[in-house]
This record gives structure tokens, sequence and C-alpha cells, in this order.
């Protein structure tokens, strides 16, 4: 399902990378041949396009965490409503940092007993600075398989494609923009599996002579998010996201 939905937003050329922000987390990027990550932290696998590869970096928790968010502690409040004050509170949300493991994480952590935690809460901080931990907690778990993907893909990144419901929100699209540090874009396929599905059947049938032709020809990107000038702000908050695991490790396997 993956694979297709790559192939819907046009992650079938090396450089072009499609990022998902569903209720699970996913970096996908196609790569001319195989390769591998030496630590073995990313997936490498066969793409859909025939004589291609993929490194995919998944996390179990993205959206879904702001959805047990908003259920648990959001108040009956509609998502506009709860993300909203998150605008306004400064990047590295003035010091409380989140961990997205509701579920165990996948990417760059394979450990199923890994907890979801907030950390650095002090009485000077409400909702908003919570809400606003949560959409950079996701973020930086996206950043740590991004960023794998970038030293390890020949050629790079040049274009992130950004899909699933989490992409909805502009303030999260900006968040994922500056802590990324790259240029996010939306396609005009909103059923990426579904379209990638058509455009594989176009290309069986003859009505294009392959995948990348089939992409180039009938998908759009728009809505060019930018990294901001606060992008560099989040350097500290994620060094500290990072230290958090390790130190946290041996006290998820006791509770």
């Amino acid at each position: 399902m993956l694979l297709i939905a790559a192939v819907g937003v046009g992650a079938v050329e090396p450089g072009i990378v499609g990022l998902v922000v569903g209720t699970s987390g996913v970096v996908f990027a196609p790569l001319p041949g195989y390769a591998y990550e030496p630590q073995g932290r990313l997936h490498a696998f066969c793409h859909a396009v025939p004589g291609m590869w993929h490194f995919m970096g998944v996390m179990l928790s993205a959206a879904g965490s702001l959805q047990w968010y908003h259920d648990t502690l959001g108040h009956g409040q509609s998502f506009d409503d709860l993300l909203a004050p998150a605008a306004d509170i400064p990047p590295g949300a003035d010091g409380v940092l989140f961990l997205p493991y509701l579920s165990g994480e996948r990417t760059p952590h394979p450990d199923p007993l890994a907890r979801g935690a907030f950390v650095g809460l002090t009485v000077r901080h409400h909702q908003a600075h919570m809400t606003r931990a949560v959409l950079e907690g996701v973020a930086f778990g996206l950043k740590d398989s991004f960023r794998l993907i970038q030293e390890n893909a020949p050629g790079g990144i040049r274009e992130v494609r950004v899909s699933g419901g989490g992409a909805k929100s502009p303030i999260w699209r900006q968040i994922l923009a500056d802590v990324l540090g790259a240029t996010l874009v939306t396609t005009n396929s909103t059923e990426g599996a579904a379209f990638g599905a058509a455009l594989l059947a176009a290309v069986a049938a003859g009505v294009y002579p392959d995948v990348p032709t089939a992409c180039r020809a009938a998908i759009r990107t728009s809505d060019p998010v930018a990294p901001g000038a606060l992008s560099g702000a989040y350097a500290g908050s994620y060094a500290n996201y990072q230290a958090l695991y390790p130190a946290l490790k041996d006290i998820f396997t006791r509770v």
C-alpha cells in the first residue's frame, strides 16, 4: 500500500521524497539501486517501479499522536480550535518536549516498549504549549528518518511531497518545513494509493510508457511551504529530543 501511495504522489524518481503525516508517519525516498543504512535503521525494499529501490522510515504515531491528544486532553474542542493557540507559542514550546512513542517506535528506534512522554512541564506552561510540543515532537520524529535518508540516499533530497491528514494543518506544515529544513509541497491527488494504482494500471495498459512518465503527466504540485526565519531555533530542541530516548530507554522497559 505504501508503495502504491508513493506512486500516487510521484515519489518515483531519486530526490523526490514522499512525506506522509497520517496515523503513522512515513518518509519514503526512491533509490536508483539497492542501498542500505549501515545500522539498519531504515527499511530498504524494492520499489513498485521496475529496477528501483527505496528507503523508508516509519514512526508509529504521527497524526495518531495528535488524535490521542485531542481525544484525551482536548476538552471537546475542534482540531482547529485546539491548534490555533499553538501558533502564538515560540519554536521549542518554551522548553516542553513531547515523545510521540505512544505505540512503541519503529524508526530509528525499533522498540515496542518505547513510551510517550511530556518532558519539561512547569506551572507557567498551559495547553497551547503542550499542543505545540505534540506538533513539534512528531516533526522531530519524522526528522529522525529524514536525516538518515539525507545521509544515506545517493543524490540527497531535492523535493518533499507531503500528504496525509496532518498535512491539512497550515501550522503543522510550517513546523515540519522548519524542523526538516526543507520546502514542502502538496499534490493534486488526495487519494494517493488509489491514484497510484490507477497510474500503474495506465502504464500496464500502454497509456504511458513507464511510471515516471505517467507521474509527470498526471501529478501537479502546489502550495509550497518553505522554512521560515525561525527554522534555526529548533536545533537545540531537536538535540534535546534526540537525547530523551537513550535517557529513558531503561525506564521504558521497567514500566
